[in-house]
């Protein structure tokens, strides 16, 4: 989809058609390689950190919220302890920092790195706000019996 809809709006400067295409969708996958590689798999293992996302499901709206909205900066290292979400946030600037080497070059640069962390960090945000709130409802739970 999201190949798609960079597809409809020629960015970045891949051009159109099928190659374009298969340019941009090239791209997107070696984005989220990077990015889950390094802040999902490498920094975690060195930081001692646990980046996921956990499922609150309780609290007030409010709570819930804040819960998902700070989960991209805000985790848990392995002693348990709140502290910065070095893990994802590292993973995301260092995969837009990659991508400066296989996008065109009018879309490279300090400005479209900071702007590609940026979109990162707050597409993060939207799937733990979709994972406390929709995508919940949808996965099935086995029912615990005594």
């Amino acid at each position: 989809m999201l190949s798609g809809a960079q597809q409809a709006g020629d960015t970045p400067d891949y051009g159109q058609g099928a190659q374009g295409f298969a340019k941009r969708f090239g791209a997107n996958t070696a984005d989220a390689f990077t990015d889950i590689m390094i802040g999902g798999a490498i920094l975690p293992s060195l930081l001692h950190q646990d980046p996921r996302y956990f499922f609150q499901g309780s609290g007030t709206t409010k709570s819930r919220i804040r819960h998902a909205v700070l989960n991209p900066v805000i985790c848990k290292a392995d002693n348990g302890k709140l502290q910065p979400n070095y893990s994802s946030l590292g993973g995301d600037l260092a995969s837009s920092a990659i991508a400066n080497a296989y996008y065109p070059e009018s879309n490279r640069g300090a400005g479209l790195l900071f702007t590609n962390f940026a979109i990162s960090t707050a597409e993060r945000m939207a799937a733990s706000l979709a994972q406390e709130f929709v995508l919940h409802k949808l996965t099935h739970r086995p029912s615990h019996t005594k």
